[in-house]
């Protein structure tokens, strides 16, 4: 079983990772990055798993030609919007009473925040949830939960992950390999998880003092 420690050292070190990774699987890395973003989407038991800086790293890599672009990029993008999908099915399937009944993989408290990020911000929550550890996780769950019309959650699915992704995958690729960056990645993936986690934890924030 892998260690809460063995896990902050892969996100915090996914440039080393991932060059393993290619030199010991070639193209199949693709399918390991599929997983990563597909699971980390599709999977609401997997919400700890690296996303923002994952994507920044690639598109570093991508520069130096360890990927090939286009492929990553639509590699990344099948894996974001097939998570979001299954993600709403498993939503649907389950529906509301698991706000009602403690459900072993689920993280209540999580689960909570999602629902009422979602009720200020309706559908937009997709698309905004994307750019939002742990709430991307949970906002498709929720919009299956609440029914949310298919057409339009695929809608704001694929924006959102395409926005996502050419946001973080294009910053690693112009950006990643300037000296500064490059010598200080470990730094620069730290500052890329605190940026990422920042609004969620000034939603907290704010619906306390609300509650208060």
């Amino acid at each position: 079983m892998i260690s809460p420690a063995e896990v902050v050292d892969f996100i915090l070190h996914i440039d080393r990772y991932l060059q393993m990774f290619i030199h010991a699987y070639g193209v199949w890395t693709y399918a390991i990055l599929f997983l990563i973003v597909f699971s980390e989407t599709g999977l609401v038991v997997a919400p700890f798993l690296p996303g923002d800086s994952l994507l920044f790293v690639c598109g570093a890599l991508a520069a130096t030609g360890a990927f090939d672009l286009a492929t990553l990029i639509g590699v990344l993008s099948v894996a974001a919007i097939l998570g979001n999908i299954v993600n709403y099915q498993v939503g649907a399937m389950l529906g509301p009473k698991v706000f009602s009944e403690r459900v072993r993989f689920l993280k209540k408290e999580y689960l909570d925040r999602t629902q009422q990020f979602y009720e200020k911000h309706g559908g937009k929550t997709i698309v905004i949830a994307r750019f939002m550890p742990i709430i991307r996780t949970f906002a498709p769950f929720v919009a299956g939960i609440g029914r949310m019309h298919y057409g339009k959650f695929t809608f704001y699915t694929v924006v959102g992950c395409f926005a996502w992704i050419l946001s973080f995958v294009f910053g690693g690729y112009y950006f990643g390999n300037i000296p500064v960056v490059k010598n200080n990645l470990t730094l620069v993936i730290f500052i890329i998880i605190v940026l990422s986690v920042l609004p969620s934890v000034i939603e907290i924030i704010r619906h306390r003092r609300a509650q208060k």
